[in-house]
């Protein structure tokens, strides 16, 4: 056998740690194509440096561009807490001056070394077999970070050499897995924006910020507006008093192409007729007694925006043959004026009176009301969306409790079966009033059912042929099939009890068609029949 030589045996050596070096660039390069978490492959790298190179502690640290400040991105051989404590500014300890320059630094024993923080309080420095390796991570010739190892404790400078050309391999990895991480988080950053935005864009589509609803006919509702508002045609909106024909008006001006202009409101109604003209056109000076001045009209100050008319359907005949002449020639004169003015409006009205009918008595003017009624918005009352309700009371329970400075924050099964089952004659405005009083009222943190009286009693209203459809109030309801105590609740109850149990049998047991045939939701049908026992 040849004797070994001391060449030869460095010759093997170096073999050995040239095959050593190339399984550990094989084994991260399988890492880095395994996954894009940066956190998961950086500690998969750190976990290969020390069961292949016998390197005991290990960290990634990146520069954030915003605080110039540096971060452990993570690391091998640190807990949370140590890894939270590795923090630099550029330039500061042995990782801050590498990022600095872009230079390695090597420390033989980090004992012997000032510049050394031990800013983790991960090692011990008194002990004098502690090595310290820090290589600068660079992507396109910009210094982002700095890789560090403790590699094993040694007195060979070549051996310190050849980790830092492997080290600066696999800091170059690093880098590009840094990079492919940044392009991942600004898509992803980029799709969200968009995904915002679209939202954004839906909410404003089909939800107008203003008004509260999800209901069918709350959606119709939401289309007309989508669709009015992208035009410049006048718009009539119908449909009971208290519905929020006025917060319809605003979405359709703040969604139009004139969001920017003034929105300038007048209810017909509350101006007695001479008043109504002079509001509408303005008056000059000297028009009339107590005109010590020009007034520009509603018309006037509406010009570039939206003029929003209420209760037109009360306005005078004189009135209407002035609006029909506005709404012909786009021009009026202010009243006691000669000079002709015109403006730029979005025309909307509104009234809960049946205008056909008007016209067809004589009372309002039939030209007028088909220059009026081009594209007509009908606004469903608050019995017809009642599954709405909870959303609204919700809306108007916070309202009150920030106005009135309370905290009430839940509303009994009793109050919210009451408010589902009242007709609301006042429809969303009632429902309002109502809230705030039983909040005023409240003494808890729950609304109760005797927070909500019928008008003019002192009791809390149950399901009675007064909010019953017209179709199940004609169910047979004979007073011998009545049982109680006598007392109005149970008689009452007996009756409700009674009703359910004829729907459900007519519909064969279907809770849905029941619920719909009553009038009432599924779940407040669901409520009741196990309230009363009621066999399905």
């Amino acid at each position: 056998m040849p004797k070994q030589t001391p060449k030869n045996k460095l010759n093997m050596e170096s073999s050995k740690r040239e095959e050593q070096d190339l399984t550990v660039l094989h084994e991260i390069g399988k890492t880095l194509g395994s996954s894009n978490d940066l956190k998961l492959v950086i500690r998969q790298i750190m976990g290969i440096l020390h069961e292949k190179m016998g390197m005991e502690r290990g960290t990634v640290t990146l520069l954030d561009d915003q605080t110039k400040e540096l971060f452990i991105q993570d690391a091998y051989g640190l807990d949370e807490e140590e890894i939270k404590r590795g923090r630099y500014l550029l330039g500061e300890g042995i990782t801050g001056k590498v990022v600095a320059a872009g230079e390695p630094f090597v420390v033989p024993n980090v004992g012997n070394e000032p510049l050394f923080l031990n800013r983790t309080g991960s090692r011990d420095v008194k002990r004098k077999t502690i090595a310290f390796i820090c290589i600068p991570i660079k992507l396109d010739q910009k210094t982002i970070g700095a890789l560090s190892v403790d590699p094993q404790f040694r007195e060979d400078d070549n051996t310190f050499n050849q980790d830092i050309r492997l080290l600066t391999i696999i800091s170059s990895m690093i880098a590009q897995a840094v990079r492919i991480h940044r392009m991942v988080q600004k898509e992803k950053e980029k799709l969200q924006t968009e995904n915002k935005l679209l939202k954004q864009e839906l909410k404003k589509k089909f939800h107008p910020t203003n008004i509260i609803g999800e209901s069918k006919r709350m959606m119709d509702v939401y289309a007309s507006i989508e669709l009015v508002s992208q035009t410049s045609a006048t718009v009539m909106l119908r449909g009971e008093s208290g519905t929020g024909k006025e917060l319809v008006a605003h979405a359709i001006h703040y969604n139009s192409d004139r969001p920017d202009g003034p929105f300038i409101k007048v209810s017909c109604a509350a101006l007695p007729e001479t008043l109504l003209e002079a509001e509408l056109f303005g008056y000059e000076k000297g028009a009339f007694t107590g005109a010590m001045r020009n007034k520009p009209g509603r018309f006037e100050l509406a010009n570039n925006g939206t003029l929003f008319l209420d209760e037109i359907g009360d306005i005078s005949a004189s009135t209407q043959v002035k609006l029909l002449r506005v709404l012909q020639e786009k021009e009026f004169e202010r009243v006691g004026g000669t000079e002709t003015l015109r403006v730029n409006i979005r025309l909307i009205t509104a009234t809960n009176k049946d205008l056909e009918k008007e016209v067809r008595e004589g009372k309002f003017r039939e030209d007028l009301y088909y220059r009026l009624n081009v594209v007509p918005v009908f606004l469903p009352s608050l019995r017809e969306r009642k599954e709405d309700i909870p959303m609204l009371v919700d809306h108007f329970l916070a309202l009150s409790n920030q106005e009135h400075r309370k905290n009430v924050r839940y509303i009994a099964d009793a109050a919210m079966e009451y408010l589902m089952n009242y007709m609301w004659p006042g429809n969303v405005r009632e429902l309002q009033n109502a809230i705030e009083r039983s909040v005023v009222l409240c003494k808890t943190d729950t609304l109760t059912a005797e927070l909500f009286p019928i008008p003019g009693t002192k009791t809390a209203p149950v399901l009675t042929g007064l909010n019953m459809p017209e179709h199940v109030s004609n169910l047979e309801t004979r007073p011998d099939k009545i049982v109680g105590d006598g007392s109005l609740t149970d008689q009452v109850e007996a009756l409700e009890k009674q009703m359910i149990m004829q729907v459900l049998e007519k519909n064969n047991g279907n809770q849905r068609q029941a619920a719909k045939a009553l009038g009432i939701t599924e779940r407040i049908l669901g409520y009741k029949v196990k309230k009363y026992g009621i066999k399905v």
